[in-house]
């Protein structure tokens, strides 16, 4: 079963003395982040539950966290577990495309809508959550990552989204927040990181179009011709054909920032809608948590995106 664009229920927000579940969908997750991401929620007033196998390290792929069934198991108990309000990610990395398709999605959906918290590699989750339960979700920091533990802004941003999304409807213009292509466009908010959207072309359960959408794309450490062919292939495929918009967050480690502009500039420009860079979301050292699946508008004048209502209940 699959949703179309537009469709996505909104879970509800959080409330202090929620149990929110800690997973690990991807790579291993450093003990000592893992404590310092449990305290900090704990300080906000919630009770995180650490699924059994966020600890583990695949026997024999050590950028894994445990095996690709105890990683799903983990996933599918926290999300069916009626007493959890939340799932969250303890951290990106790699793995999650491997998981996708040992979780029987008809308990999923049984078990009614749940927040869930991630990015990066995460991305192909949040597809996969609105394409298979119609659910919208957070592209938000991790909470066994540096940005969450270290950047006072970021835990201020994503705790505000999470207990009073009401007041988060408006991203940007931050600092660095530039026009890219003038305009401006309304659709629902979609995407997150570019190596996962492109890599989940051609994949029986991907998005087939992003037509009507307000597209976020970011990356981490994807020199200036990977992101040029991820990009080609997002449009030879057609992805992008009649998307509305697209907001662009960080691009840590990609190489100096114009022949990084340049690149982006040259293969979006021609879509004909606006596009705004550097948003303040994705990999950089502090980042915003953006609604993903809620109508929003994105300005590229003002630099701005504004979301039509609160990304949760």
């Amino acid at each position: 079963m699959t949703v179309a664009l537009g469709s996505l229920a909104r879970p509800r927000r959080l409330r202090p003395g929620d149990r929110v579940a800690l997973v690990a969908p991807s790579g291993p997750v450093p003990r000592e982040r893992l404590e310092a991401g449990v305290e900090l929620l704990t300080e906000w007033g919630l009770e995180p539950v650490v699924m059994p196998h966020v600890r583990d390290r695949h026997p024999e792929c050590d950028y894994l966290a445990g095996t690709d069934a105890d990683r799903a198991r983990d996933v599918q108990d926290a999300w069916c577990d009626p007493s959890l309000t939340a799932v969250l990610a303890a951290r990106g990395g790699y793995g999650t495309q491997r998981v996708l398709d040992l979780l029987d999605w008809e308990a999923l959906r049984a078990a009614g809508p749940k927040l869930f918290v991630g990015y990066s590699d995460l991305t192909v989750l949040h597809e996969a959550l609105a394409l298979r339960l119609g659910l919208a979700s957070l592209h938000a920091p991790m909470t066994a990552t540096a940005s969450f533990l270290k950047d006072q802004a970021t835990q201020d941003h994503l705790r505000r989204t999470l207990f009073e999304p009401e007041t988060m409807r408006e991203v940007g213009p931050g600092p660095a927040t530039r026009t890219l292509v003038p305009g401006r466009a309304r659709g629902i908010t979609l995407g997150g990181n570019l190596s996962l959207l492109a890599a989940e072309r051609g994949t029986p359960n991907a998005r087939p179009s992003a037509a009507g959408g307000i597209v976020l794309l970011e990356d981490v450490d994807q020199p200036p011709y990977s992101l040029d062919r991820m990009l080609t292939q997002l449009l030879r495929s057609g992805w992008l054909e009649g998307v509305a918009g697209i907001a662009l967050g960080s691009w840590t480690g990609c190489g100096p920032p114009e022949e990084v502009r340049a690149v982006l500039r040259e293969r979006l420009a021609p879509l004909g809608v606006p596009v705004v860079e550097e948003l303040g979301f994705g990999h950089g050292p502090s980042t915003l948590s953006l609604p993903l699946g809620v109508p929003a508008v994105l300005d590229a004048d003002a630099r701005t995106l504004t979301y039509d209502a609160p990304g949760l209940l």
